[in-house]
């Protein structure tokens, strides 16, 4: 019987057994997590999700080829609604979104009277309150920012003011006017060309206003405020692309928008998402692109 060399026996690479192996993927990521809802009853607006991207030109991630990478996608904080009679009550916190080692932040909510806003990815707008500062952005801290702060309100014991809108991705939430007039806009999203088109995310939502309009969403999905006189309701942050609610007047609080997590890999990438509600796409120059709406997984293959 013929023996075998032992140069290359124990390889598999010997025998042209290579196709099972999977090489790591090195992809970019965008994290954008759920915006804040609206405050209520003079409310402000809410924040922006935290807004995490490598691209371009940022440090990539390597994937391990073959092995399934959870991704989590953070809701909108929910709608504010408050019984008659009952207490006034702030926006809710947007829930934050994650793939591998990167976390966005969810966006802080609105504040109210007499309730501050809270912190987040962006920070919420501020009300007519004794705590009348915008809620933090950029909360917990990362480099560069996630977000920016809310605007600030002008305190005053008559209430009734216009309040501020929430921070945006790459703009703070605008102050209130402080005297009956319009709401604070939302602080501006950014735009990123990741998915292969340029797409503007995360911006905050617009303070209410009291005689006057409701301040207007940030670019990048933030919602309008409400207007009382005539009535116009606050509008919600858009899914997807997690804008921040906004303030409410006598009527509820906007949610907050849904974020997104979208990872790019190089054209010779397979990716395989779950569940279907999430797809895979391709660039023309041939990236692969894959993008969540909903939680689940991506598994890359090189």
């Amino acid at each position: 019987m013929p023996i075998l060399g032992s140069k290359g026996a124990g390889s598999a690479s010997a025998f042209g057994l290579t196709s099972g192996i999977s090489k790591p993927v090195d992809v970019d990521y965008l994290v954008v997590a759920g915006g804040g809802s609206g405050g209520t009853s003079y409310g402000g607006g809410g924040g922006a999700g935290g807004y995490r991207t490598s691209f371009p030109g940022g440090t990539q991630i390597t994937l391990t080829g073959g092995e399934p990478v959870p991704i989590t996608v953070g809701d909108g904080g929910a709608e504010i609604v408050v019984p008659v009679p009952g207490p006034l009550s702030r926006g809710n916190s947007g829930s934050p979104s994650i793939f591998s080692t990167i976390t966005s932040a969810g966006g802080g909510g609105g504040g109210t009277y007499p309730v501050g806003a809270l912190s987040g990815g962006s920070g919420g707008g501020a009300a007519n309150s004794p705590n009348f500062a915008g809620g933090a952005g950029n909360t917990p801290p990362t480099s560069p920012p996630q977000g920016n702060p809310g605007g600030d309100a002008n305190f005053s014991p008559y209430g009734g003011f216009a309040q501020a809108g929430g921070g945006g991705a790459s703009a703070a939430g605008s102050n209130a006017a402080g005297v009956p007039g319009p709401g604070g806009p939302g602080g501006a999203g950014s735009a990123n060309s990741i998915s292969g088109s340029s797409v503007t995310y995360a911006g905050g939502g617009g303070g209410s206003g009291f005689n006057g309009s409701g301040g207007t969403g940030g670019a990048g999905g933030g919602g309008t405020g409400e207007q009382n006189t005539p009535l116009i309701n606050a509008t919600a942050g858009t899914d997807g692309l997690g804008g921040g609610g906004g303030g409410g007047v006598s009527s509820p609080g906007a949610a907050g928008g849904s974020g997104v997590v979208i990872i790019k890999g190089p054209s010779s990438a397979k990716f395989t998402v779950t569940p279907g509600t999430n797809t895979v796409t391709t660039t023309p120059g041939g990236c692969k692109v894959a993008t969540f709406t909903v939680s689940g997984t991506l598994t890359a293959k090189g």
